[in-house]
C-alpha cells in the first residue's frame, strides 16, 4: 500500500515539474521585444523614376515604289549578297528591281512622239517663209496697183484683187507663225513626257537614299507592287543603329521631374545583367490620354557602339531626380507606422501630436522637406524623434534630426505574438487560452497585431 502511494506521489511531483516547466518557458517567451525595429544607416541615396520604353533607331527611313509593277529581283549589299533583313547599305545601293516592260514602251512611245513634234516645228518653219514669200509678192503687187489706181490701164476688179491677195497673205504669215509657236509648245510637251516616261522607268529600280542597315524588307520577289495615293512601304532603312534612343512614356505626374540633359539609366530583357546609360533628349508636347490617363513620350539617347541594343527592344528605365550623399536613411516603413495611444512613454502623451501642424518647406538645394515622426523604442513603450525628411527611393528616406545617430534603432511595426501576450491583451477570439481564465471576447486591431490599451 504504502508503495503505491509513493508511486502516485512521485507522478505529480514530475507532473507539476513539468506544467511549471511550460509555464515558466513561455513566460519566458512572452518577454521578448514588443517592437520590430530597424537601424538608421549613412549612406547615399539616388532618387529615380521608373518607367517602360521602346528602343528605337535614331533616324529611320521608309522606301517606298513609285511605281507598280512585280518585283523580279533583290540588289546586293556591301558583303556580295541578296538584300535581306539586317543587310548594310551605301547610298543609291539597288534593293529591288521592277518589271520595267510597260514603262520602258512608254519611253519609246515618247521619243517617238518628240521626234514627230521636232517634225512639225521644222514644218512651221518652212510654211512661214513661204507664207513671207507670198507676202513680199502680194505686197508688190499691190504697190503697182496702187500706183496705177483704178483707170483704163487697171480694172476696178484687179485693183480690189491685189488688195485682197495683200490682206490675205499678212493674215497668212501670222497664222504660220503662230502655227510655229504652237509646234514649238508641241516639241516641249513631248519632251516633258518622254522625261516623265524616263523617270517613271528609273523608278523601276528602288535604290536607297541613305547610309545604312536594312531592319525591315516587307515585299518578296514576284509579288506585285499596286501604287496608289500613298506609296507602298517595301524597305525600312536604319541610317545609324550605333546612336540609339528609347521612347519612354511618363506619366504625368511625373513629368515635371524630368528636363532635357538629365541622366538616365534602363535595361533590357535580353541582356538583363547590363545597365545602360542615357540622357534626356527631346521631351515631346503631344501628350496622348488612354483611360483618362495622361502621358509623355520622352526620347532618351544612348550610344550603341557595341551594337547590342536591337531595335524595338522593350526598355525599363529610371531617371535620377535626385542625389545625397553621406546622409542618414530611415526605412520608409518607420515613417508610416503610428503607435496606439496606450504604448506611447508616459512622459511624452502631453506633447502635440507628431504629425499636428505638418509643414513642408523646400531647402536651399531645391528639395522638399517635411517634417515627420519616427518612433524609438522605450521598454515597452515608445518615445516620437521629430525629423525632417528629404529624397526617398522608395524603400529608404533620408531624415535629419539632432538626436539621430548611425545605427540607433528605430520601430517599423509590431511582434504579433508579444503584442498579443500578457495580461489584458487583446486575443483572437478563436485562439485558445489554456491557464489564461476565461476566455474574453476581445477583436484585435488589423494590420497592427500589437496590444490595446484600454
Amino acid at each position: 500500500m504504502r508503495r503505491r502511494i509513493g508511486i502516485a506521489v512521485l507522478v505529480l511531483a514530475l507532473l507539476a515539474v513539468s506544467g511549471a516547466g511550460a509555464w515558466w518557458f513561455r513566460m519566458r517567451g512572452d518577454q521578448g521585444p514588443m517592437f520590430r525595429t530597424a537601424l538608421i544607416k549613412r549612406g547615399d541615396l539616388t532618387a529615380t523614376i521608373s518607367a517602360t520604353g521602346t528602343v528605337e533607331p535614331e533616324d529611320v527611313v521608309d522606301v517606298g515604289a513609285q511605281v507598280g509593277g512585280m518585283i523580279l529581283s533583290f540588289g546586293k549589299d556591301l558583303s556580295g549578297e541578296t538584300i535581306d533583313y539586317g543587310s548594310a547599305v551605301q547610298a543609291d545601293t539597288v534593293l529591288a528591281r521592277i518589271d520595267d516592260s510597260l514603262y520602258a514602251a512608254a519611253v519609246e512611245t515618247a521619243k517617238a512622239q518628240v521626234k514627230q513634234a521636232d517634225a512639225n516645228s521644222i514644218s512651221a518653219d518652212a510654211n512661214v517663209l513661204q507664207m513671207k514669200a507670198k507676202l513680199l509678192q502680194a505686197s508688190q503687187d499691190w504697190e503697182r496697183a496702187k500706183r496705177l489706181g483704178p483707170s483704163d490701164a487697171l480694172a476696178q476688179s484687179a485693183y480690189d484683187q491685189y488688195q485682197a491677195n495683200y490682206e490675205v497673205a499678212k493674215a497668212s504669215l501670222a497664222a504660220a507663225e503662230a502655227a510655229v509657236e504652237q509646234a514649238k509648245a508641241a516639241v516641249a510637251q513631248s519632251k516633258a513626257a518622254l522625261h516623265t516616261a524616263q523617270i517613271n522607268l528609273g523608278y523601276c529600280t528602288i535604290k536607297t537614299p541613305v547610309k545604312g542597315v536594312i531592319i525591315d524588307r516587307r515585299v518578296n520577289i514576284g509579288q506585285t507592287v499596286v501604287s496608289s495615293l500613298s506609296a507602298p512601304s517595301l524597305f525600312l532603312i536604319a541610317k545609324d543603329l550605333k546612336r540609339i534612343r528609347v521612347w519612354i512614356s511618363v506619366n504625368e505626374a511625373d513629368i515635371g521631374s524630368i528636363s532635357e540633359g538629365q541622366s538616365a539609366t534602363f535595361t533590357v530583357d535580353a541582356f538583363p545583367a547590363q545597365v545602360f546609360e542615357g540622357t534626356v533628349r527631346k521631351i515631346r508636347l503631344n501628350a496622348t490620354m488612354s483611360q483618362n490617363v495622361v502621358t509623355y513620350t520622352v526620347e532618351v539617347s544612348t550610344d550603341n557602339r557595341d551594337g547590342k541594343l536591337l531595335p524595338y527592344l522593350t526598355a525599363n528605365v529610371k531617371f535620377t531626380t535626385g542625389f545625397r550623399q553621406d546622409v542618414l536613411l530611415v526605412p520608409n516603413a518607420a515613417l508610416r507606422w503610428t503607435p496606439r495611444p496606450g504604448q506611447i512613454a508616459p512622459d511624452t502623451r502631453r506633447a502635440p501630436h507628431p504629425h499636428a501642424g505638418s509643414r513642408r518647406k523646400e531647402d536651399a538645394s531645391g528639395t522638399v522637406r517635411e517634417r515627420s515622426v519616427i518612433w524609438v523604442a522605450q521598454g515597452r513603450f515608445v518615445r516620437p524623434v521629430h525629423v525632417k525628411t528629404g529624397l526617398s527611393d522608395g524603400a529608404m528616406t533620408e531624415v535629419e534630426a539632432r538626436e539621430l545617430s548611425e545605427d540607433m534603432p528605430v520601430v517599423v511595426g509590431e511582434n504579433v505574438k508579444e503584442a498579443q501576450a500578457g495580461p489584458g491583451a487583446e486575443r483572437s477570439p478563436f485562439t485558445p487560452q489554456l491557464g489564461r481564465g476565461p476566455r474574453q471576447s476581445q477583436s484585435g486591431q488589423a494590420g497592427s497585431g500589437g496590444e490595446r490599451e484600454r
